[in-house]
């Protein structure tokens, strides 16, 4: 190779760095802002994770399996965001169709951490602390969800479509910001989780964990104050459309009673039935879209699903981690320190990329790395840090902290080429419901994950103190979740049409 060719290579990667670090500041408007103080708020929710985590496992009587359980429950209203999406679009409360919604959402999430102060403080005694725990995470979770159908929403209404002079701007220009909104979107929610990431294991090891969480109810005061700040295009209003709300109503109602009554098998139901409603729904909402888009939604959420539909360990790994490898509160606030920091750092640098790559090269490549990254962990769980302690002079933290940095800008990725294409697809009046449908379906996804991690730890039982399983749980956790995607790829990849972001090149 010659000089000439070496310059010109150095400068070609110069200028796509330069471009990968200008192309978020580039797109910011700040008409965004205020709805990206939601989606702050949102990772910002994380200021009392460490304490939770903590409490949980030193006063809590929850069982892993329980756990992994219970969170497929709390999975559950990301699933029927459809019922929130068709309330945002088409049900005014005192007039409003987002602030308002955003401001119910606030109140929920108050409403968890005002419960989980109150089991860890004592105070709240109508039930076992465990109960309390159940009920104040699934209210955080619905006002979660609402805030978040809400944001979707909006994130397609900040971006302008005409000019100042009021002439149509070209389609082009609006869909690439309408995809860059997202990826905004996705930096704000990395920023709120790394601005609080280092505090919440500071304030853990240090303060109560009742008065964490009460810290907490700071975070919604975010979120609302946004909410009101926010200036939209016109909210295009519809009739109800009762089949879906209708219908998601008494998807809820069934869900809730096959919980209550503890009905065999009632998780493994619910998660069929949901499925069911959310592809019928689906079907209906994307009618009007063409056959080539249909198709390229299709197989690009069949293989998002089922990298998403990965199994986890569960709390027995975070559990060895405190027990066996002496990992305190505020060391666990610097690993989410360093890997929030490095998400936030990734998601800028490559979301660019991302969303010019078809679906299936960027998920193959996400598989193929949080799989070897996934490798240091399974190491610790063998006792790598001991030799590494005798051979090389470091132990577990460093390793952990490697681990962390390594692992950590791949963790908001692989939704963005997905949300791109709702947003460059969404139908006018429908945009809440649009979105929430196709959320719905890659958290049920989760779902599936998180039924996986139960049965798991069903069958590779870890406990507190017991942790003879866990190298190979999480051995066979990294196996499902390799292969599983790969096989998806493979299949389907091929089959869709062309560059799933090439209608936002410039």
């Amino acid at each position: 190779m010659t000089a000439a060719d070496e310059a010109s290579r150095s400068d070609y990667w110069a200028g796509q760095l330069k471009k990968a670090l200008l192309n978020p500041i580039q797109a910011f408007r700040w008409q965004y802002l205020p709805l990206l103080m939601v989606y702050f708020a949102y990772g910002a929710l994380g200021l009392v994770a460490v304490a939770e985590s903590f409490w949980i496992k030193k006063n809590l009587t929850l069982t892993p399996t329980e756990l992994a359980s219970l969170s497929v429950w709390l999975t559950l209203p990301w699933t029927i965001k459809m019922v929130f999406g068709e309330l945002v679009d088409a049900v005014p409360i005192l007039g409003s169709q987002r602030r308002i919604y955003v401001l119910i959402g606030g109140a929920f999430i108050a409403a968890g951490l005002l419960m989980l102060a109150g089991a860890a403080g004592g105070w709240l005694t109508f039930a076992s602390p465990e109960n309390i725990y159940r009920l104040g995470s699934f209210l955080n979770i619905v006002g979660v969800v609402l805030q978040d159908v809400t944001a979707d929403a909006m994130s397609t209404e900040v971006v302008a479509r005409t000019n100042a002079d009021g002439t149509p701007r070209p389609k082009d220009e609006v869909n690439r910001d309408l995809g860059m909104v997202q990826v905004l979107g996705r930096l704000a929610l990395s920023l709120g989780m790394f601005s609080v990431a280092g505090i919440s294991g500071w304030i853990a090891s240090i303060y109560s964990y009742e008065t964490v969480f009460l810290m907490g109810l700071l975070i919604p005061v975010i979120s609302v104050t946004g909410a009101m700040l926010v200036k939209l295009d016109k909210v295009e209003s519809r009739p109800i459309d009762w089949r879906i709300l209708g219908g998601g109503i008494v998807f809820g109602a069934v869900v809730v009673a096959l919980g209550v009554l503890e009905v065999p098998f009632n998780q493994e139901i619910v998660f069929a039935v949901s499925m069911a409603v959310v592809i019928a729904m689906l079907v209906r909402v994307v009618g009007d879209l063409d056959e080539a888009t249909k198709r390229k939604i299709f197989y690009a959420a069949i293989i998002i699903f089922v990298y998403r539909a990965a199994p986890s360990v569960g709390s027995g790994y975070t559990w060895f981690t405190i027990d066996v490898l002496g990992f305190d509160e505020a060391f666990q606030g610097t690993l989410n320190q360093i890997g929030t920091a490095l998400a936030l750092i990734g998601t800028w640098l490559f979301s660019d990329a991302i969303t010019r790559r078809p679906v299936a090269k960027v998920l193959l490549w996400l598989t193929i790395v949080t799989t070897l990254l996934s490798l240091p962990s399974l190491g610790l769980t063998l006792g790598l840090h001991e030799w590494t302690q005798r051979m090389f002079g470091f132990g577990a933290r460093t390793i952990a902290i490697i681990d962390t940095a390594a692992s950590s800008p791949f963790a908001q990725l692989s939704m963005i080429p997905l949300l791109t294409l709702c947003a460059i697809y969404a139908p006018q009046g429908r945009r809440a419901s649009w979105f929430a449908l196709m959320a719905s379906l890659m958290n049920l996804a989760l779902v599936a994950g998180a039924l996986q991690t139960k049965y798991l730890n069903m069958l590779l039982v870890v406990d507190r103190g017991s942790y003879e399983n866990l190298p190979v749980l999480l051995m066979t956790a990294m196996a499902i979740g390799f292969f599983a995607p790969l096989a998806a790829i493979l299949l389907f990849g091929r089959r869709i049409d062309g560059n799933n972001a090439s209608k936002i090149r410039q």
